[in-house]
Parts: C-alpha cells; sequence; structure tokens
C-alpha cells in the first residue's frame, strides 16, 4: 500500500497544495492557510522543499503543537484544520488540511480584516481587496450578487418595457412575476429592483454599474 505522501510528492504545487522546509517562516504558513480557507480549501505539507524533496522535520510533536497555536493565535475567525503527522521512513512531515470555509472571509490577525483577507490564485496566495472581500462574506452567507436589492431605487427605474418584449408571450411580468424572477424584492413594504435587474433592464444601467458589461 502505498504512503499517503507518495502521490502528494508527485503533485505539483498549486491552487489546494503547497510545501514548506519549516517553520521559519510563520507569517507565510498562515497566508496561506486563510488563502486555502477563503478557496478551496488545501493541504500545506511542511517537511518537503519546493522542488518535492522530502525533508522531514526536527522534534515533530513540537512542531505539531507549534502549528497549533500558531493557527489559534493568528487567524480570526477561528479556523479548525486538520492537523496530522505522516512519516516515511525515518523522516516525518506535519501535514495542515484545510477545508473550505463556511465562515468566510478569514484573516491574519496581525493585519486586520481590511488588509489581512488572502484567496489562493493559482500556487501564490494574493491579498484581496474591499470588493473580493464583500463577495466573500456574500458568498458565505449564500447571498447572490444578483439578488441583492437596490432600495435606492423603484420600479419605475426599470424598462419593464423591454423586459416585456424579451419574455414575449412566454410569462407576463407583474409584481409577482417580478419577484419570482428575483427582478425586484420588497423592502420596507415596497418593491425594489435587484441589482440583476438594473444590470439586464435598468435605465440607467451605466450609471449605477459604470464598469458592468452584457453579452
Amino acid at each position: 500500500m502505498n504512503n499517503p505522501l507518495d502521490d502528494l510528492l508527485q503533485t505539483p504545487e498549486g491552487k489546494t497544495l503547497e510545501f514548506k522546509r519549516d517553520l521559519s517562516s510563520p507569517r507565510n504558513v498562515i497566508r496561506t492557510l486563510v488563502a486555502f480557507a477563503n478557496s478551496a480549501g488545501g493541504r500545506l505539507i511542511i517537511g518537503a522543499d519546493d522542488g518535492r524533496r522530502l525533508i522531514g522535520i526536527t522534534d515533530p510533536l513540537d512542531e505539531e503543537e507549534r502549528v497549533c497555536n500558531l493557527i489559534a493565535d493568528s487567524i480570526a475567525p477561528r479556523l479548525v484544520p486538520s492537523v496530522e503527522l505522516i512519516s516515511q521512513g525515518d523522516l516525518t512531515v506535519l501535514a495542515v488540511e484545510v477545508f473550505p470555509s463556511n465562515n468566510r472571509p478569514h484573516h491574519v490577525k496581525a493585519q486586520g480584516p481590511e488588509h489581512g483577507v488572502y484567496v489562493r490564485l493559482g500556487s501564490s496566495n494574493r491579498q484581496a481587496g474591499p470588493d473580493l472581500i464583500a463577495e466573500l462574506r456574500r458568498s458565505a452567507q449564500g447571498v447572490v450578487f444578483d439578488e441583492i436589492p437596490m432600495p435606492e431605487l423603484d420600479l419605475a427605474d426599470l424598462d419593464l418595457a423591454a423586459a416585456q418584449t424579451l419574455f414575449g408571450d412566454r410569462r407576463t411580468l407583474n409584481e409577482k412575476s417580478l419577484a419570482t424572477l428575483k427582478l425586484v424584492r420588497r423592502e420596507q413594504n415596497r418593491l425594489v429592483p435587484t441589482q440583476g435587474a438594473v444590470l439586464l433592464f435598468g435605465k440607467d444601467r451605466e450609471h449605477h454599474f459604470p464598469d458592468a458589461w452584457v453579452q
């Protein structure tokens, strides 16, 4: 039976896998774990170099405790990855597996929630800006961008005639059908357009979304 390390050491670094020689750069370790949690999850192998050569770690139990303390002290909201020691011959590595989190965005405590959020892009960690942080929050809450209401607008800001032309005889657009299509939502006891409705049928779409384009 193959050692689980065999397959890992045959796999290049990427979105869900990274190798570290040791814990001499704890800041980079923490950033990687935060990025994994905010993206698709991943595994960090400590005790192998970038060339996927097995080096091992000294004092495995001490290193395991150290990385657990680093995670607890340096990441918010709390992150609880799977941490295990894997041995091959006389060498032992520390494997930290992070799963996609429902509490994202996680951040590096020392940098704060506005500057300490990282995501995984290929085999690198990238600092997230305000728009991406907001998107991470929405996705964790199950909120879809185009269903977010725009309470400063009302139905008069939509070109409902153009929308009806698009749907033709298949559907009559009234308040009920607009709500079913997620084009409007009720806010403060009145119907307001969603962002998706304004993107599709807004009379002044370019004013509200100057960088958007539809194809």
